[in-house]
């Protein structure tokens, strides 16, 4: 039995110190496998990451002199602003998936290097009095392991970040599977504010963080919480928007 655990600890003080080793070593970039390279090489980032003409308020792209797209004209959205690094398409969605569902919390830094690089997205960052992660429910925190729009946060803006304000308050379905409509309903009163917390956020100034928008449902969920509680501006940045 001793010898067991022994063996279990050893396994694992090995392993820490492999995944110790394998971080100071150089990387391959993960698009073009230039070797060696940041996760995502400056070329890359060059040629994938070319600032796109984008609705100020949902981040569709849109022809050039145009601020807002129709749909946000018609019905506008909760959001006083909204900022989108890249596009969901290759290789940007092939990298969130390694981000998100392959266990690398490690490209954080990464890939907030590019949302940073955005037009627009310094200022914004630099206004916020609060910058808020989209909060994910205890019970899709345990299955990944983290929580991607956090880590992308503490990239960004690690002296505004507050992770306690806003609060999910419901395990919902990946909004990945439904339909428009259907994530709408999904996410209605998912988000909350902090009661104790709510009066600090009157007349303040607030950037949520999130990877990728699709529909926009769950974002603007969260800006209506926190807009109910008081907040003047809020601005969504997001690394990926699906066109």
């Amino acid at each position: 039995m001793q010898s067991g655990v022994g063996a279990a600890v050893y396994w694992l003080m090995f392993r820490q110190l492999i995944k110790r080793a394998s971080q100071r070593l150089p990387a391959r970039c993960a698009v073009c496998h230039a070797w060696p390279s940041r996760v995502v090489c400056d070329a890359c980032v060059a040629r994938f990451a070319q600032p796109t003409q984008r609705c100020a308020t949902c981040a569709l792209p849109v022809p050039a002199g145009v601020l807002h797209c129709g749909a946000c004209i018609t019905a506008p959205p909760p959001l006083d602003a909204c900022l989108a690094a890249v596009a969901y398409v290759w290789p940007w969605s092939e990298c969130i998936t390694q981000f998100k569902f392959g266990g690398q919390p490690g490209w954080a830094r990464a890939l907030a290097t590019v949302m940073r690089s955005t037009p627009w997205v310094e200022p914004a960052l630099e206004q916020a009095d609060r910058v808020l992660p989209m909060p994910l429910s205890p019970e899709r925190l345990a299955t990944r392991g983290f929580n991607q729009a956090l880590l992308l946060a503490r990239c960004l803006a690690p002296g505004a970040l507050d992770t306690h304000m806003l609060l999910r308050t419901r395990h919902t379905t990946p909004q990945s599977a439904l339909k428009r409509t259907e994530r709408l309903r999904n996410v209605l009163g998912a988000f909350a504010v902090e009661p104790l917390r709510a009066h600090a956020l009157r007349g303040q100034r607030v950037v949520l963080v999130d990877d990728v928008m699709t529909s926009g449902a769950s974002l603007h969920a969260a800006a209506l919480a926190l807009r109910q509680a008081g907040a003047t501006r809020i601005t969504a940045l997001v690394f990926a928007r699906t066109e």
